[in-house]
């Protein structure tokens, strides 16, 4: 049986094919068609699925779609008659959109679906997954557990915000949610918008300025803006939100709650804009914690699974790992709107069709390399034919040479496998550097992002000696935990005496490897299975050996604003228009001094303010 899941026309479109239970291939849009968090119908990605299944959309006896549009208009209805007249001309001018993107969603599906089939009708059924049963099947159908507790916290699907269930074989039942417009997604979503980000992409950006500032406001935060019980069921106080009524998230009361005006973009950050993001940060923590309590409670489950946007904190996640609630937890990694595709998917296999399920060691997700791979002479090809000069390097002469350049202060893009799905790279698709230079955060946050230098960089390290270098109580394959510096690595005077503040802290070094240390000396870990991936772990093998370090700084192989590369001409475009100084794609080695320098792009100047 294939089963073709969809997500789409929110943001992040994805496709995911199972056959037999088994995941195939799985893929988000934005890859494809280089737009970030593309929300159009994954045409792209869906051809890479039926490719890789070696059929035509006739071969598919089932598509599932990730949510349920008409619950999602009735919530969009519901809440602007609640809130009436308040509104009223967001929704005057809102409803022809609903109508034609939601509530006619079927069709548009079905009209999609028909022009991929080509001249012969496609006459397949669609099946309708909620967007939380999505999650909550991306989170517990691929884990490794047998039986498990599942958490989903998100922004907002149809109506439900958060929810909690039990998983158990192919049986998957949710016992609780949260509803809309009580969502710890908006709570944190006001913060990133007060502070001056993105209100969707920029909560990943609180993250990393929450070790800046002391949680101040945090009490303040549980006493006027969220009520949150022992269980976790949480309520906001919703006279500081607007995003009910269509027009900003916030309100006036919250900026007065918070004791000054929204930040602008080109505004410097303050101290008090540290403590803010240490404040929500300190929040969420506690909310998952109690949320993770009350589902062990409800449940009894000694284990636990996540999904959704939330799953996606380190930081959060790294404390439910330290409290130890449970024997073991997992997360999906494409834990937003496009590990919906892949839940979707389940739900119609496991839910509908009532499919048994195999639970396979570690877990069913391949590593994440669920995107398209090259082979050798396709790489070979593409390359030449977009004025690459490489050298071929056979056997180890490709690890031993991409580790010296490491070693030798150079950052490098590896391209090595099937493309990750998620979010994350996690050693298929990645730049990498030596974490012991320290200048290598900020020569890779502005050299090659373009962005803020107090963005921390992950480390991947070698499974098998993460716990010399980090206190870490669990594997953590798709960077999902922040854990410490172990005491012995740390640097003793990081902060003695009075020094520096805020981002100033930065420059301090405060351990052996400071590319990756925050300033709470913390890092974002990805360990590295040599079955999950021998080519990183054999560069990482390469790379001990010579420096006596097990571990390097990863970051996503891509610019700013632009998503993760797909392709050798992907990769090698973001090497000629960066400061990238290598690239290893397949057994080919790059250097830039080697290139065609009538091939190299300048983007100063192309990316607004962060």
């Amino acid at each position: 049986m294939r089963i073709l899941g969809i997500s789409a026309f929110h943001r992040d479109s994805a496709a995911a094919l199972l056959m037999d239970g088994r995941i195939v291939a799985a893929a988000s849009e934005e890859r494809f068609s280089r737009v970030r968090h593309d929300a159009r119908f994954p045409e792209a990605a869906i051809a890479y699925c039926l490719e890789s299944a070696a059929c035509g959309l006739d071969g598919i006896d089932f598509v599932a779609f990730y949510e349920k549009p008409f619950i999602k208009f009735e919530r969009l209805l519901d809440t602007y008659v609640a809130y009436a007249p308040r509104g009223f001309p967001s929704f005057k001018s809102g409803v022809p959109t609903w109508l034609q993107e939601i509530l006619f969603q079927k069709g548009a599906l079905k009209k999609n679906l028909h022009s991929l089939a080509g001249d012969k009708p496609w006459q397949g059924e669609i099946l309708f997954a909620e967007y939380h049963q999505s999650h909550a099947a991306s989170a517990f159908y691929p884990s490794p557990f047998e039986t498990a507790a599942v958490l989903t916290v998100d922004g907002i699907g149809e109506w439900t915000t958060t929810a909690c269930g039990i998983g158990s074989g192919n049986t998957l039942d949710i016992v609780k949610e949260i509803h809309f417009p009580h969502s710890l997604g908006s709570l944190r979503a006001a913060f990133a918008d007060h502070l001056g980000f993105n209100a969707e992409d920029g909560q990943h950006k609180l993250m990393g300025l929450a070790p800046y500032g002391e949680p101040k406001y945090a009490g303040r935060i549980m006493e006027h803006l969220i009520d949150v019980k022992a269980d976790g069921s949480f309520r906001l106080n919703m006279d500081y939100f607007d995003y009910c009524v269509g027009a900003r998230i916030t309100n006036q009361r919250f900026a007065e709650f918070i004791g000054s005006a929204r930040r602008e973009p080109s505004q410097s950050l303050e101290q008090q804009h540290f403590d803010l993001a240490a404040s929500i940060q300190s929040v969420t923590d506690e909310v998952i914690i109690r949320l993770a309590r009350g589902v062990k409670t409800e449940t009894g489950a000694r284990n636990l699974c996540m999904s959704g946007d939330l799953a996606q904190n380190c930081i959060a996640n790294g404390r439910l790992s330290r409290e130890a609630l449970f024997d073991a937890l997992w997360f999906q990694p494409a834990a937003g709107d496009a590990g919906g595709a892949l839940g979707s998917a389940y739900c119609a296999f496991h839910r509908f069709q009532e499919k048994p399920r195999t639970v396979e060691p570690g877990d069913s997700m391949a590593g994440a390399y669920l995107g398209p791979a090259f082979d050798q002479r396709e790489i070979e090809e593409r390359l030449t034919a977009a004025g690459a000069r490489f050298e071929r390097l056979d056997g180890d002469q490709l690890f031993d040479r991409a580790a010296q350049a490491l070693v030798d202060g150079r950052s490098v893009g590896w391209f090595q496998g099937g493309m990750e799905f998620g979010p994350r790279a996690l050693g298929a698709r990645s730049i990498l550097a030596d974490a012991r230079q320290p200048g290598m955060q900020k020569a890779l946050n502005l050299g090659i992002k373009n962005r803020q230098s107090f963005r921390p960089l992950a480390v991947s390290v070698l499974r098998e000696k993460a716990g010399d270098w980090f206190e870490l109580h669990q594997d953590s394959p798709y960077l999902h935990l922040a854990a410490t510096i172990r005491p012995e690595r740390r640097r003793a005077t990081a902060d003695s005496g009075p020094g520096p503040v805020g981002i100033e802290r930065l420059n301090r070094l405060r351990s052996e490897i400071p590319a990756v240390t925050h300033v709470d000396h913390s890092a974002q870990i990805q360990t590295v299975d040599k079955r999950m991936n021998p080519r990183f772990h054999a560069l990482l093998t390469a790379f001990d050996a010579k420096s006596g370090c097990p571990l390097l700084a990863n970051m996503p192989f891509s610019r700013r604003d632009e998503p993760i590369v797909c392709t050798p001409e992907d990769a090698f475009e973001c090497f000629m228009g960066t400061d990238l100084e290598c690239l290893a794609i397949g057994d080919c080695f790059l250097t830039k001094g080697q290139q065609d320098q009538a091939l190299r792009m300048s983007y100063n100047g192309a990316f607004e303010l962060e």
